[in-house]
């Protein structure tokens, strides 16, 4: 035993070396600089919507006119936007690599025009420890196609009873702490989460959920549960931890983000904290944004996901505060599940969909094409929004940054097949879709990772 432990070792030394080599070679071949020409760039952080050229030299953004003999590539007719953000994605990894890996999940991401995504802790092992969050970044690098962030647990475990180590878990590279499905109960551990926090500098990202309020219900509670006798959600399960969160980022004077924000009241509590300066924001999810627990009445499990569906009142209210700017980021909460697990009585069938190839189209054919919001807000929804909550520099065209970049087709209409998802999961509740806008190229650092920038 103990010698084949140690032949293990050396080929997994020797592998490691030979990954080492092959991407740190002096001869490696660099990527010829490039102008995409003619475009209609849209860059919310510097005010631009115009037409104009975007030049990339090594991996960065560079002044068009500095480079000598760049490959010149016609983008007319296409939207070049800065790399949209995700900051909300399970990619399942470590635990569960027959939902989802971080290679499939990357994959899946780029082909919907992520250039960065925003890595959530519920892993099994859960992302609560310095040795979890070495293997995602390990494997972010060596199987990853886009940027993988990573957000770490604020408990232990995600037991919401002990903190973890903040400082530690910054200092082994977190961008954020969650307890991402699930949501502490404990005030004053969140207060002391928040006061850690605050001293690391790390963005709390909160899934806002009264466990008792909650129960075991699976929809919301509304007429459509009543109707199909399923067990219901109240709002107030939700409000209640935003008014909760809000509360204590007030005093503390801290950032909180909450998680896939669904309730009307939810949305006033934000507006009316935003407008009195204190520090949260909010993202939406596709789900939220474009369907109602309406369509429970198929019993489909795809409609099943937590928050719950709600009805048309709050989902016109996220509608609204998305425009207003209120709700500043769309993210996805990319949950994918197995077939055969969905395939139950809804009763039984866990909650979660995956959103990370249709996000964008689904904004583009509901918000865009209906006039609804213009592109440069819809894009920084995408961009500027998750910068602002991660307070890193992300989502522009800023000379010297990294190259990272969505190149959108606005007009091509086509049908969301999720068979043909890269996604190592189906549970999409937009299968069948009829939509306006593709995602025609992702770039990053200069590189092109899925589809082409020539139309």
């Amino acid at each position: 035993m103990g010698r084949f432990y140690l032949f293990a070792m050396a080929l997994r030394r020797a592998r490691l070396k030979e990954i080492w080599e092959l991407f740190h070679r002096e001869d490696r071949v660099k990527a010829k600089d490039y102008v995409l020409k003619g475009g209609r760039v849209v860059d919310p952080a510097n005010g631009f919507d115009d037409i104009r050229d975007i030049g990339v030299s090594d991996g960065v953004f560079a002044d068009p006119a500095s480079l000598k003999d760049p490959e010149v590539i016609d983008v007319s007719g296409l939207v070049v936007a800065p790399g949209f953000v995700d900051l909300h994605v399970h990619l399942r990894q470590p635990g569960r690599g027959d939902q989802e890996t971080i290679a499939s999940g990357t994959r899946a991401a780029a082909a919907g025009g992520f250039t960065t995504i925003v890595a959530m802790p519920n892993t099994s092992p859960v992302a609560d420890n310095a040795g979890t969050l070495e293997y995602v970044r390990r494997h972010a690098e060596s199987d990853g196609v886009v940027k993988v962030l990573i957000c770490a647990a604020m408990t232990k475990n995600l037991e919401g009873e002990a903190m973890t180590s903040i400082g530690g878990l910054k200092r082994s590279g977190a961008v954020a702490i969650s307890d991402d499905g699930r949501c502490v109960q404990n005030h004053e551990i969140m207060r002391h989460i928040m006061e850690y926090s605050k001293t690391f500098g790390l963005p709390i990202l909160d899934h806002c959920e009264d466990a008792v309020l909650t129960g075991d219900g699976v929809a919301h509670e509304g007429y459509h549960a009543v109707m199909l006798g399923l067990r219901g959600i109240p709002s107030a399960s939700e409000e209640l931890m935003v008014a909760r969160d809000i509360i204590l980022a007030e005093m503390v004077d801290w950032k909180v983000h909450i998680q896939h924000i669904s309730s009307k009241n939810s949305v006033r509590m934000v507006r009316e904290a935003r407008a009195r300066g204190v520090k949260v924001t909010a993202e939406a999810t596709p789900h939220h944004l474009f369907l109602t627990d309406e369509l429970l009445k198929s019993f489909d499990s795809n409609y099943k996901m937590k928050p719950p569906l709600m009805s048309e009142d709050h989902r016109s209210e996220l509608i609204e505060a998305l425009a207003e700017g209120v709700i500043t980021c769309v993210a996805t909460d990319h949950a994918p599940h197995t077939a055969t697990g969905k395939l139950v009585e809804f009763d039984y069938a866990p909650f979660g969909v995956v959103g990370l190839e249709t996000a964008v189209p689904m904004c583009l054919t509901e918000l865009y094409h209906k006039d609804i919001m213009p592109l440069v807000n819809i894009v920084a929804r995408f961009t500027t929004g998750p910068a602002e909550v991660l307070g890193l520099p992300l989502g522009t065209f800023d000379e010297g940054a990294p190259a990272d970049i969505t190149v959108l087709d606005l007009d091509s209409e086509w049908k969301v097949d999720s068979s043909k998802f890269l996604s190592k999961s189906r549970n999409t509740p937009f299968d069948g879709y009829g939509v306006k806008g593709r995602v025609a190229a992702t770039i990053v650092d200069g590189e092109v990772v899925h589809g082409s920038p020539r139309k």
